[in-house]
């Protein structure tokens, strides 16, 4: 159906003038045909009978005058099992270049859970990671910020997440990349084939040479996926966002073209509710549950960026990558003092655990202080007690590498699922001094202590 004619055009904005009033509402797409191509536009905002649109994809070629059509159905996505093992863009556009046996679709944006489907009390999920199940437990249903730059074992880490979870739960995962480089999606993209992983995910990506409109959609496409397998397959599925900031970056940028006053920052006026609207998605039910590993970049590494801030706000914890920790390495490279979980409370997980957690981060804790003792007077001026600590803190820091299941082509060492249970064990014993006469490298790249 014919509703207007293209009025006005600039990189990611396209005014309509409305020849049919009252067919069009905000979130519409409209269509243009043309030199045999079609561009499509989602409508953000009309005043009388101009339409302020902003396009899917470059507007080299456009023209004023040229026919708008109104489209019967929105962004949509694959919305079936079809969806595991393949690559979308951020319209729900397969990029692998194979087409489905059947389709079935669904609308990018739709109704949030209501509230009271919610489940709020959702069961400890185990990832068989030493370091993240005992510094950081992880809830059915949380969200996890994923702190970390390039080189420091992120995509190691996520992959090995993706199997342990799929091992002990048999749930799949959705990979979103915002802003991802397309070299680097490509790289994942051939990583989780040689892993056996790739029809365990289903990838989502938005490339950073997309303009800013593919790169916000991206998160809604994914999420509809994920929420496929938790309603309709009832999993508990496990969400990768890669990276969260990019998305507000990509608002700011939209937010920018149609000359809205940002606030302080840059930040569009609408940040606080474009970030709840996704997190607000990422919920647990009746049926199953999304957990999210939500990558965030620091900007300037100012923890105190009002984007920053409103997206760690939504976090129910924070598992910090560390540049220092990886050239020791030690893998995984977390920095145990800066990661976090609200799990870490006596009534839920327990008070056993509780307390080793105090007491590992006090003897990690009075280590970084021995070491600069050590540099300048020696060892042999500490008490026995400091001795015990140091000697203790490093079989702990060891302890908590571990080898991982998807690296074993690299490292040909076998990877370790090792339960929570072992890991209190383990840890109880290095502290009380069990293991004081073993040589620290026997705990490095182990499962549980044999």
């Amino acid at each position: 159906m014919e509703i207007g004619k293209v009025l006005a055009i600039s990189d990611i904005n396209v005014r309509v003038y409305l020849e049919v009033e009252n067919k069009v509402k905000i979130g519409d797409i409209l269509r243009i045909e043309y030199k045999d191509k079609q561009l499509r536009l989602e409508v953000v905002e009309i005043e009388n009978l101009v339409a302020t649109t902003i396009p899917f994809y470059s507007v080299i070629g456009l023209k004023k005058g040229l026919p708008v059509y109104l489209e019967d159905k929105g962004i949509e996505i694959e919305y079936s099992r079809q969806a595991l093992g393949r690559v979308f863009n951020s319209y729900g556009e397969l990029l692998d270049n194979q087409a489905f046996t059947t389709i079935r679709k669904r609308n990018v944006y739709h109704d949030n859970l209501s509230l009271s489907s919610i489940e709020v009390n959702s069961d400890i999920m185990w990832t068989g990671i030493k370091v993240i199940d005992f510094f950081s437990p992880i809830a059915k249903g949380f969200k996890m910020g994923l702190l970390g730059g390039a080189g420091v074992g992120k995509t190691v880490l996520i992959k090995e997440l993706i199997h342990n979870v799929y091992q002990s739960l048999s749930s799949n995962a959705v990979f979103v990349g915002i802003g991802e480089r397309s070299r680097e999606g490509k790289e994942l993209y051939d990583e989780m084939k040689q892993s056996h992983l790739l029809d365990k995910i289903s990838m989502v990506f938005g490339q950073m040479g997309e303009n800013p409109v593919a790169r916000s959609k991206t998160v809604y496409s994914g999420l509809t996926i994920a929420e496929y397998l938790r309603d309709e397959e009832h999993q508990d599925v496990l969400l990768f966002i890669d990276n969260i900031y990019r998305f507000v970056q990509a608002q700011s940028e939209i937010s920018t073209e149609l000359n809205r006053i940002p606030v302080e920052n840059g930040y569009p006026t609408t940040m606080i509710s474009d970030v709840s609207k996704v997190e607000e998605r990422i919920n647990s039910c009746e049926n199953g549950s999304i957990t999210s590993f939500q990558a965030i970049y620091i900007p300037a590494d100012d923890y105190t960026d009002e984007a920053v801030q409103t997206i760690i706000s939504h976090m129910d914890g924070q598992i910090t990558l560390d540049r220092k920790v990886a050239e020791n390495g030690l893998y995984p490279a977390v920095n145990v003092f800066r990661s976090t979980s609200k799990l870490i409370d006596p009534e839920k997980i327990g008070k056993r655990h509780y307390q080793l957690v105090e007491e590992v981060l006090r003897y990690l804790s009075r280590y970084q202080e021995l070491e600069e003792i050590i540099a300048v007077l020696g060892i042999d001026e500490l008490s026995n007690e400091d001795k015990n600590i140091f000697y203790r803190s490093r079989k702990l820091r060891n302890y908590f590498t571990q080898p991982m299941f998807v690296a074993e082509n690299y490292t040909n060492i076998p990877g370790k699922f090792v339960a929570i249970e072992d890991v209190l064990t383990d840890v109880e014993n290095i502290l009380q001094g069990t293991y004081d006469s073993i040589d620290e490298d026997k705990f490095l790249f182990i499962g549980k202590y044999e």
